[in-house]
């Protein structure tokens, strides 16, 4: 005999909507993609080539543009593996331990969603300017922090703590400790558990984490554009080496830098839908072993 199985629309009437309501949904969310989305970063790219291709190659080999690349690379590589530590380490203790002051913890995490970008970077520069809290000392041992890289690594490293982190607690809220203790029961030590049971089950999160983290860095603009200093060729990143560009009317060679800067959040995009992909082929290949 075979089951008769209501259809989707059965299980849920509410979702029998009329068929203009439908489109009009759809008209509304293909038109605001299109319009806010497609249109402006075709734009960049159309612009990018209009004078050619040897102006395009010559706008990125630039010296400055060259230079802007490698600090915005450095300032990344930098920021994301710190703020990949701490994620996993503050994902840990609020997750699987209980302790006085764990909600503090959770809304510090969050603080720079709230906070403006600019506002970090006053603070970083009344912190550790010239004239700052820090200053005068780091002064005199020759370290410079504002208007150089530290500063500038700083600064991404502010606005980027919440993504990794933000991205692990729930799904391991959700995992639990059964795992864990398990392993614990069978003598696994602290270092074991964590390689060989918790990582595992969070890696996918952890990789989509790092994707989004990475994407801000290289993007940020507010917080970084106060304590660079705007010195060209040194402590430009590529948001900035652009808006200078952009303001001394050379369009063709902001729009490169750019298109380029696009093209690295495109590729971005790109990792991140294929995690989110294999991360939705892991949960469904778990659950149809757990029907068996």
């Amino acid at each position: 005999m075979k089951l008769i199985t209501p259809t989707r629309f059965e299980k849920n009437p509410s979702t029998r909507d009329p068929a203009w309501v439908k489109a009009l949904v759809l008209t509304l969310s293909l038109g605001f993609f299109l319009i806010f989305l497609i249109a402006p970063l075709t734009a960049v790219f159309v612009e990018a080539f209009r004078k050619g291709m040897m102006v395009y190659v010559a706008a990125l080999t630039e010296k400055e543009a060259l230079s802007s690349i490698r600090l915005t690379l450095t300032a990344a590589a930098i920021a994301v593996p710190l703020n990949l530590i701490f994620g996993v380490a503050a994902a840990w203790a609020i997750t699987k331990f209980e302790f006085r002051y764990k909600q503090t913890l959770i809304t510090m995490i969050d603080l720079p969603f709230s906070v403006s970008p600019v506002i970090a970077g006053l603070v970083f520069v009344l912190v550790f300017g010239a004239q700052g809290w820090f200053g005068t000392t780091l002064s005199e041992y020759g370290i410079k922090v504002i208007f150089a890289l530290p500063g500038i690594v700083l600064a991404t490293i502010f606005v980027t703590v919440p993504f990794i982190a933000r991205e692990l607690i729930p799904l391991m809220q959700a995992q639990g400790t059964d795992e864990e203790q398990a392993a614990l029961v069978l003598g696994a030590s602290g270092w074991q558990m964590f390689w060989h049971v918790t990582l595992p089950n969070i890696k996918w999160a952890l990789i989509y984490g790092v994707i989004l983290c990475n994407a801000r860095a290289m993007g940020e603009f507010g917080a970084v554009s106060v304590v660079s200093g705007h010195v060209r060729g040194q402590t430009n990143t590529m948001p900035l080496h652009i808006e200078i560009l952009y303001n001394e009317y050379q369009f063709a060679a902001s729009f490169a830098v750019a298109s380029l800067l696009a093209l690295l959040a495109l590729v971005t995009l790109g990792l991140k839908t294929f995690v989110e992909w294999r991360g939705e082929l892991r949960a469904q290949t778990h659950q149809a072993e757990a029907v068996r």
